[in-house]
């Protein structure tokens, strides 16, 4: 067997829609499956979400408080009134306050922005901003992306006498900011159809209802933010996603003109990932270094050499933000394996002295990804006795909600259920850690500690074709709610399976069912060719895609997890290289047994002895308990009976095969019982007989080995035939008839030579056989 590294929760399909959906919509029964599984239950809604060009934006004045937020907003343009934007220091808030700075200089207005350092600062709206903002004789505040939690915050805005409008996704708390007006798709009451937008997306409502028009040339700018921000990518967001990369192929704006440069980033090849993996990354990356003006600088100006050079610091702030997220990484996993062991704790909490704030909740994220446990990681300011950090969370447990039962010793935070950030006193750390674990504990079982992966649908070989994976990119962009899609392709032979790439870390392979053959090719994965036997069926999971090579298009899959649901054995017999299995093959999952004490003797220096479990008799084969274990079978038992008696309490989950022998018993000269009749008619015709002067003479003579001969003896011996006395052997006068087979060194030579023959001089599939036959005699 091989186990998945995930849980594999595979999505089941009524088939009746299935039928109905291809013969509706003209598609393939896969891509109707992946359809159904993103809830699209009915012809129309999947015939909306496949034509989602088609679709229309909600209108913008079904927010609450929109109505009122246009009409200051437009007095305040009237009255060439100073406006600030308040924005945040992420790839949301950049593009959030990017896309509110070109609809209000559109208009006209006295704009500018404002955003916060996230290490003086913190996140959000703060007194101290407030006051400088007061202080510059603005009028009028407008928030993207943050103040839904700034109760105190907003009260002070009253108290300066200026006006505050906020624009927010967060989760709302239980008491909201008395603010001028909230527009938020969240909001207690509301009847907006859509409540998943990003930050950017209701900074995006917000100027559509300012410009009167959808503003489709800020498209480009709110699909950063929507992609970015992990926001469930269906209904509106999933327009603004699909125009958005649209428009982002044709941009004429400067400086994401100088982004796409510096990501090595081709028009023609944008979509979803190139905002994820590349363009985010780098703007997220200013934020978390230092203050984030110069990404919505970038974004903003229509100087291309201002573009080039602020692209090129950002793109080097990225390079340094890897290294610290790396060193940070490292530090952290020492903290929990020394400090805090996942198998001790439901949720890890991890800080260290003057970690970079920035950095944390990626730092966070690769902790889930390392442990699978929910993870806060905090920087710790000792001088301010202040914690500022970060959280990620798994499947199964609400950061949100739970954070919110400890608000008692959370000043500032907020996020959603699988995000978070927070501040609190360095002090509380403990008790936070202490809370968290208790309230993770009574929600989270063993079996959620085990990662899952989501799979879409069951695939056949046949399935994969260039027309089934061209249908389902008309699925994308995919992103939260609509993940790129993931197939099962159970129970497949592999015609050809190797490591590639410099570190040979990675597999290639090939697997075939049906008479229909795949590629295939597993990042990370080359460890598993060590782990997968030669005629093992495999199940895959991975994501379908197209090979383009030399005007070659090939379907292929890129294998993100690999079981084997049967038992495997692998065969190290043929001129083993002991050492280097001990040292390459051999795991510390894997039990050594031995059946004769000499063989663990010659090589004890090669062993792990405390693996090792010496059988010498039946009995003692029989008090083992290997079902579902990995054996090394090191050498052989004296008779097959002693392999039965291994298995009684069940199969194994591997069989190494190993096999080292002292003697050649299969090859030797068997004597047959011609050899016999003509020994015992020598012995009764020469009479005594000296075996220690004349048995090399006697072999001579008759082509046989001297073993041949003190096989005989022995065997004429235990049958009360002769007596041997210091080498003279002489024949028993009227001894009784019995058999050859009565004799025990006969009886033990015949089964050597079987089980030689049965498991050393056998191919693979004779061998593995073998023991499927061992099974079913242990179980009967």
């Amino acid at each position: 067997m091989l186990q998945s590294k995930k849980r594999w929760n595979v999505q089941e399909c009524d088939e009746q829609l299935v039928n109905e959906f291809v013969e509706n919509l003209n598609i393939t029964p896969l891509v109707a499956s992946l359809l159904l599984n993103r809830g699209m239950t009915t012809v129309e809604a999947a015939r909306e979400f496949l034509h989602v060009d088609a679709q229309t934006f909600h209108d913008p004045f079904l927010l609450h408080d929109m109505d009122k937020a246009v009409a200051r907003i437009q007095q305040a343009i009237d009255y060439n009134e100073k406006i600030m934007i308040y924005g945040d220091y992420d790839a949301d808030g950049v593009s959030s306050t990017s896309v509110m700075l070109s609809a209000l200089q559109q208009l006209g207005a006295d704009v500018d922005f404002y955003i916060p350092n996230r290490f003086t600062e913190g996140y959000g709206p703060n007194k101290a901003a407030f006051d400088k903002i007061s202080a510059g004789g603005y009028q009028l505040v407008i928030t993207v992306d943050t103040g839904i939690s700034a109760v105190e915050e907003t009260a002070y805005a009253r108290e300066l006498n200026f006006d505050l409008i906020i624009t927010d996704h967060h989760e709302p708390g239980p008491v909201l900011p008395d603010a001028y007006a909230i527009i938020h798709p969240k909001l207690p009451g509301s009847t907006y159809p859509f409540k998943e937008l990003a930050g950017v997306g209701v900074a995006f409502k917000l100027a559509h209802a300012l410009l009167g028009e959808l503003p489709e040339h800020l498209l480009e700018l709110a699909v950063i933010g929507t992609i970015a921000d992990l926001v469930p990518l269906v209904d509106e967001n999933r327009l603004i996603a699909r125009k958005g990369l649209d428009y982002l192929k044709l941009t004429k704006r400067t400086g994401i003109e100088a982004l796409l440069s510096v990501c090595g980033v081709k028009r023609e090849e944008i979509n979803e990932d190139t905002i994820g993996f590349a363009m985010a990354p780098r703007i997220n990356a200013v934020g978390r270094l230092q203050d984030a003006d110069p990404a919505v600088h970038l974004l903003m100006t229509t100087n291309a050499e201002e573009a080039k050079g602020l692209a090129k610091e950002i793109d080097a702030l990225n390079k340094e933000r890897q290294q610290i997220v790396n060193d940070i990484t490292e530090e952290a996993v020492e903290f929990v394996e020394s400090m805090y062991p996942p198998d001790e704790n439901s949720i890890l909490i991890v800080e260290g002295e003057g970690w970079n704030a920035g950095v944390v909740g990626i730092v966070a994220s690769r902790l889930v990804e390392k442990f699978y446990r929910p993870t806060i990681v905090l920087s710790i300011d000792s001088e301010n006795r202040i914690a500022k950090g970060s959280a990620r969370s798994i499947e199964g447990f609400d950061l949100f909600a739970n954070l919110s039962k400890c608000r008692d010793i959370l000043p500032h935070f907020g996020g959603h259920p699988m995000a978070a950030g927070m501040t609190l006193n360095s002090d509380d750390v403990e008790e936070l850690r202490r809370r968290l674990n208790e309230q993770a504990s009574n929600v989270l079982t063993e079996q959620d500690f085990i990662p899952i992966t989501s799979v879409d649908t069951v695939c056949t070989t046949e399935e994969i074709t260039l027309e089934n994976i061209e249908q389902m990119s008309a699925l994308a962009p995919f992103g939260m709610h609509n993940p790129k899609p993931k197939v099962l392709i159970k129970d497949v032979h592999t015609t050809s399976m190797r490591k590639i790439g410099a570190n040979k870390n990675h597999l290639k392979l090939v697997f075939e069912d049906s008479g229909v053959s795949v590629d295939a090719v597993g990042f990370g994965l080359g460890y598993i060719l060590d782990e997968v036997s030669p005629i093992a069926k495999v199940s895959l999971v991975g994501e379908l895609s197209i090979n383009e090579w030399n005007n070659m298009r090939k379907p292929q899959l890129m294998v993100e997890d690999i079981s084997v649901d049967e038992w495997q054995m692998f065969d190290y017999r043929s001129a083993v290289d002991v050492k280097r299995f001990f040292q390459q093959v051999f795991t510390d999952q894997m039990k050594v047994v031995a059946f004769h004490a000499s063989t663990i003797d010659k090589y004890k220096s090669l062993l792990p002895m405390e693996h090792v479990v010496l059988i010498q008799d039946e009995e003692q084969a029989k008090a083992c308990m290997f079902a579902g274990e990995q054996i090394v079978l090191l050498d052989l038992p004296p008779s097959q009976k002693w392999l039965e008696c291994l298995f009684v309490h069940g199969i194994p989950s591997r069989i190494y095969a190993i096999f080292l022998t002292e003697e050649d018993h299969y090859f030797d000269t068997i004597p047959t019982r011609d050899h016999f009749k003509w020994f015992y008619g020598f012995l009764a015709k020469k009479g005594p007989f000296d075996l220690k002067r004349y048995k090399e003479d006697l072999a001579i003579h008759k082509g046989w080995s001297k073993e041949t001969i003190d096989f005989m003896a022995k065997v004429f011996f235990e049958l009360e035939f002769v007596t041997i006395n210091n080498g003279l052997i002489s024949l028993v006068k009227n001894s009784a008839k019995r058999d050859l087979i009565e004799s025990a060194t006969y009886r033990q030579k015949q089964q050597q030579i079987e089980i030689e023959k049965n498991f050393i001089y056998t191919s693979y599939v004779q061998l593995k056989n073998q023991f499927q036959d061992i099974f079913k005699r242990s179980i009967e």
